[in-house]
């Protein structure tokens, strides 16, 4: 499975378009993402064959939330429930570790619904005890790029929280992903599933950076 970063209506359609299955809707791609408005995330969702997974973010910088900002969140979820499917947030205390708390209240409110832990992760302080916290939590999967710059450079953690993960979670290497070298990090890390933007900084989704990533992938 290749995942599309879309920020946009124009990279959405250019994602389905060149055979991509799922996409992560935001907005504001330039500060890192922010949680994309209704009406966009409606329009992909019922004009496309997409499977749309919506970034809850309501600001930039860091994932310590306070107590009003999980509120504004947990609405986001709510009122987007009903056109996507599925998450993708995360929160941290000051220390680096997983807010508990605030991730059950997220949980709860997409009541059921698959969700991503994004890359958060990667400024955890213990990976595997993260790892181990966000099973519990019983998200689906977790965007990273092994605590490196890039999932390039983060190959060997990404190897190592697959194996330790046992089939628990998807480990979904992203970060610096691009048709050059997303065969060498499935390969390097035995993951199944990429998250990649496919726009070479231009913002909008290139096509033909969509299927020369799926190109890479092993065919049965």
């Amino acid at each position: 499975m290749l995942e599309v970063c879309a920020s946009n209506l124009a990279s959405a359609l250019a994602a389905e378009q060149a055979g991509a299955g799922r996409i992560e809707l935001c907005s504001a791609l330039s500060v890192g993402g922010l949680t994309p408005s209704y009406g966009m995330t409606q329009h992909v969702f019922t004009t496309t064959q997409l499977q749309v997974m919506v970034l809850i973010r309501l600001r930039e910088g860091n994932f310590v939330y306070t107590d009003r900002e999980v509120q504004v969140m947990e609405q986001d979820i709510l009122a987007l429930r009903g056109v996507c499917s599925g998450f993708v947030f995360g929160a941290l205390t000051p220390q680096g570790d997983i807010d508990l708390a605030a991730m059950q209240r997220l949980m709860q409110a997409a009541q059921g619904m698959p969700v991503t832990f994004h890359r958060a992760f990667d400024r955890c302080r213990d990976p595997f005890t993260a790892l181990e916290q966000i099973i519990g939590l019983g998200c689906k999967r977790i965007l990273t790029s092994g605590q490196q710059p890039s999932a390039a450079q983060g190959i060997d953690l990404l190897g190592q929280l697959r194996e330790r993960a046992a089939g628990r979670i998807i480990i979904m290497p992203g970060g610096g992903v691009t048709p050059d070298n997303a065969a060498d990090i499935l390969a390097g890390t035995g993951c199944t599933e990429i998250h990649a933007s496919c726009s070479a900084g231009t913002g909008i989704t290139d096509p033909a950076a969509v299927r020369q990533i799926l190109a890479t992938f092993p065919t049965e």
